[in-house]
């Protein structure tokens, strides 16, 4: 595990070291191409950040996703050293896809206040104990979290309290009473929790076989945001969620209902998000609302913290019916 966490304290210095280069340079609009580079591309930080903080002004669920995905996609490509062939291609789908809608535009020029990101997580403990649509409070919370904290310059107050009154809007879903027996580890605990997070996304993806994956996708990427956040030092952000977290496994063990609705199952591919491959073959126009990067982020982040051997192998014999 010292390994992987190495390998984010590289990362985030990185960003860090690169971040205000990147954001100057996203501000002019001949950067909303992508650039041939054989470094992390923090651009797609800011425009994420852009996004997380205008959601709030039109569909927050659905631009909210956009926004999360473009933090995710950028963190999975440095988390797990992708190629330069890959990351070029996932830069060239936001730029085809979202990167100039006016949901990343800049926004108007003022001073950071780094000091103020805090405001977020007591956003999101507000509404402690609460299950507010599959978790995404707790997912879209971490994720402007951390990017905010790897791009500092980027926190400027517009855009801290746009993602707060984002994180406000989510509503109550299926909030019923967690079930007695579901108790994870601490979320601090990042090697058991992990793999108690990547368990119950084994079971679910069998139990949702012709259902969709979104239960065991969220499953992934609620609990993986919840470790995330404890990893960074926020525990009582990552714990004020523990209930609304025993309450999504509850609901996630019951399995479909009878009258979910029925997808096609994905079919089996040997391809993964790791590579150009297979974001080649997706299309130019195979996004939806960012799942297809918020998922496999959370999936690596989860299995490099599990660190355990038979988990992975199960996983990845799975991980076609979510990818």
């Amino acid at each position: 595990m010292q390994i992987g966490m190495d390998r984010r304290e590289f990362a985030q210095q990185t960003s860090l070291a690169l971040g205000g280069l990147m954001a100057g340079m996203c501000l002019d609009p001949r950067y909303l191409v992508a650039e041939e580079s054989d470094g992390p591309d923090d651009r797609l930080l800011l425009l994420g950040l852009n996004a997380l903080a205008r959601a709030h002004e039109s569909d927050y669920f659905v631009d909210g996703h956009k926004g999360a995905s473009l933090v995710a996609a950028h963190l999975m490509c440095i988390d797990n050293a992708l190629d330069k062939a890959t990351r070029s291609r996932i830069v060239q789908l936001f730029d085809l896809n979202w990167a100039s809608q006016k949901l990343c535009a800049p926004f108007p020029k003022e001073d950071p206040a780094p000091d103020q990101i805090q405001k977020i997580g007591a956003a999101l403990a507000d509404g402690s104990g609460v299950l507010r649509q599959v978790g995404h409070d707790a997912i879209f919370a971490m994720l402007a979290i951390k990017a905010f904290r790897m791009l500092p310059e980027a926190a400027t107050p517009q855009r801290i309290d746009g993602v707060c009154k984002m994180i406000r809007m989510f509503k109550p879903w299926r909030d019923i009473a967690p079930a007695p027996d579901v108790m994870p580890p601490p979320f601090s605990d990042s090697v058991a929790a992990s793999r108690f997070i990547l368990n119950e996304t084994s079971m679910a993806i069998d139990r949702f076989v012709g259902f969709g994956q979104g239960f065991s996708g969220h499953m992934l990427t609620f609990g993986q945001s919840l470790v995330e956040l404890a990893d960074m030092g926020d525990e009582e952000w990552a714990e004020s969620c523990r209930t609304a977290f025993c309450k999504y496994v509850t609901v996630t063990r019951q399995g479909p209902t009878p009258d979910d609705k029925r997808f096609k199952d994905h079919p089996p591919s040997q391809l993964r998000p790791n590579s150009a491959e297979y974001w080649q073959r997706r299309g130019d126009r195979t996004l939806g609302i960012g799942h297809v990067f918020k998922y496999p982020y959370s999936y690596y982040d989860l299995l490099d913290r599990a660190n355990d051997a038979e988990l992975t192998q199960r996983l990845d014999a799975q991980a076609y019916h979510i990818f």
